[in-house]
């Protein structure tokens, strides 16, 4: 049975990762994810914590650096008592940025599971959010 403790421990799975990339910290950011999580990301594949912190703590110093990130939840569903997708929308603020570019803006799929009694990641992958109005209403669908 899942409570409402349980859906915000998700939710704050969102907080976790913006908090790590505030402080540019790869090991924290990797930390979300269980042993065996995978994260997607345009052109980028990894394949458990190892590699999503060695992937982030380079890109926190070349690409991503004096970068900040935003997310939050727009939608929920367990898919049994310790499995969850968390749909999520946000993207990276460049430097003095208040807001995300369309350029930057993403939607995100996060698929957590309960482990030892600790909600985690267990896959993540994101997409570029693109305006189906801007696209002439042939992609996706406008939200």
């Amino acid at each position: 049975m899942t409570t409402d403790a349980d859906q915000a421990a998700i939710a704050a799975l969102t907080q976790k990762v913006v908090a790590a990339w505030a402080y540019h910290d790869a090991d924290t950011f990797a930390g979300v994810f269980t042993d065996d999580g995978t994260m997607i990301l345009a052109g980028v594949y990894c394949d458990g914590p190892d590699e999503v912190r060695d992937y982030m703590a380079k890109a926190f110093e070349g690409p991503y650096k004096g970068t900040q990130v935003t997310g939050k939840p727009i939608s929920m569903r367990f898919l049994g008592p310790d499995t969850a997708i968390l749909l999520s929308q946000g993207g990276v603020l460049g430097a003095g940025e208040t807001e995300v570019s369309d350029d930057n803006a993403i939607r995100a799929s996060w698929l957590v599971s309960r482990r030892d009694g600790e909600w985690r990641v267990a896959a993540y992958q994101n997409t570029p959010r693109y305006d189906a109005k801007a696209t002439g209403g042939s992609v996706g669908r406008a939200a």
